[in-house]
């Protein structure tokens, strides 16, 4: 079965992405991104991977917040 990726999937992926290239986030990027998972009511299965990557990703300090 293949699962179609949602559009908001797509501008997740793209701000998470970013925030790994340049190894930092801001908390307003932070805020967006979980604006973008909620939008439509509904965490699918591709954002709640990509949010988890993110959240591994920052308490590992491979990703760092800055303000």
């Amino acid at each position: 079965m293949n699962e179609e990726v949602s559009e908001s999937s797509i501008r997740l992926k793209e701000m998470i992405e970013k925030a790994i290239e340049d190894h930092k986030i801001t908390r307003d990027e932070y805020d967006k991104i979980l604006h973008i998972a909620t939008e439509d009511g509904y965490i699918d299965r591709h954002e709640k991977a990509l949010l988890s990557q993110l959240q591994q990703m920052i308490e590992d300090r491979l990703v760092k917040f800055v303000i």
